[in-house]
């Protein structure tokens, strides 16, 4: 009989066609996710994957297998998922997934509290560009900038997420401010890279510069935050984030296409589950205090005085 866990490592490396990303996924070592599988392989006596520069690529037994694992693994997560959201207990573990600024500047400052409420509940912080799946319990609780939830999830638009352009007080000091967008063309940029692309902030500033423009780059706007205030550019930043960091200066007006909205999701099914529910109530919450800063509107008197 088939074990589950070499199922769920099968499918894993199936979907993404390598040994690395399927290790990332299920978090744990590469050399664990090819110890799996070649176990599987042998206990099988058949060969579901060929081995090949660019990846593991499913053989025609592997794809047989892997529509009817499919099949295996919804059924069992979504069994989890129901199992789980019958939990009316006020303990346990909540695992939250969100973006580098979003965790360090709005979230974690609320969880200390939160656990002093529920000291129950333990909460695993997850920190990631990528939207972890929900359907697959990859992570209970989203909070992402996004303008378009998943159909699958539900929860709750907290605010409107503002977006601007920033540079640094040393880089002004020989460099002429933009005034409009066009004016762009004559800096030097920092800007995301392809997994971050989909950003609305990401699609304006390419929509608004060309790529020789773009000096760095980087997956993180903690790291592109950073590299503006070592001065190699300008960047379009969240609000909420680099309003209140020393040394950055807001430029050009706000408007409508950097616009994004923030949500806090969960799957339909863990919505009645006593922790899921307490949490979202908090963090719904607690953002009310923040909605000013979120939606670009409360300026960090340090910088006011410098734009």
């Amino acid at each position: 009989m088939i074990d589950w866990n070499d199922l769920r490592y099968f499918t894993t490396v199936g979907r993404t066609g390598s040994l690395a990303r399927a290790a990332r996924e299920l978090r744990v070592n590469h050399s664990t996710v090819f110890r799996r599988i070649n176990t599987l392989e042998n206990d099988l006596g058949v060969k579901l994957f060929e081995r090949t520069p660019g990846g593991y690529v499913l053989t025609g037994t592997g794809e047989e297998m892997l529509t009817a694992a499919a099949r295996v693994e919804e059924e069992i997560t979504a069994l989890d998922r129901r199992i789980s959201g019958r939990d009316y207990r006020l303990s346990g573990v909540i695992r939250v997934t969100t973006t580098d600024t979003i965790g360090f500047r709005f979230v974690q400052p609320h969880l200390f509290q939160f656990y002093q409420q529920y000291p129950g509940i333990r909460v695993e912080l997850v920190i990631s560009n990528d939207l972890f799946s929900l359907t697959k319990r990859e992570a209970d609780i989203a909070i992402r900038p996004t303008q378009k939830p998943p159909e699958e999830l539900v929860g709750r638009r907290l605010s409107d997420l503002a977006w601007g352009v920033y540079g640094s007080i040393d880089y002004f000091k020989t460099k002429r401010k933009p005034r409009t967008p066009a004016d762009l063309a004559e800096h030097l940029l920092v800007g995301g890279d392809d997994s971050i692309a989909a950003l609305p902030a990401m699609r304006w500033l390419k929509s608004h510069v060309s790529d020789d423009n773009i000096v760095y780059r980087s997956n993180s706007i903690m790291i592109q935050a950073a590299a503006v205030k070592a001065g190699f550019g300008l960047a379009v930043l969240p609000c909420f984030f680099a309003d209140i960091e020393t040394g950055l200066i807001r430029v050009l007006p706000l408007t409508a296409d950097l616009m994004s909205e923030l949500w806090l999701l969960t799957h339909r099914d863990l919505r009645h589950t006593a922790r899921i529910r307490a949490f979202m109530e908090f963090i719904a919450q607690a953002v009310q205090g923040d909605r000013p800063l979120l939606e670009g509107k409360r300026r960090a008197r340090k910088n006011t005085s410098s734009a």
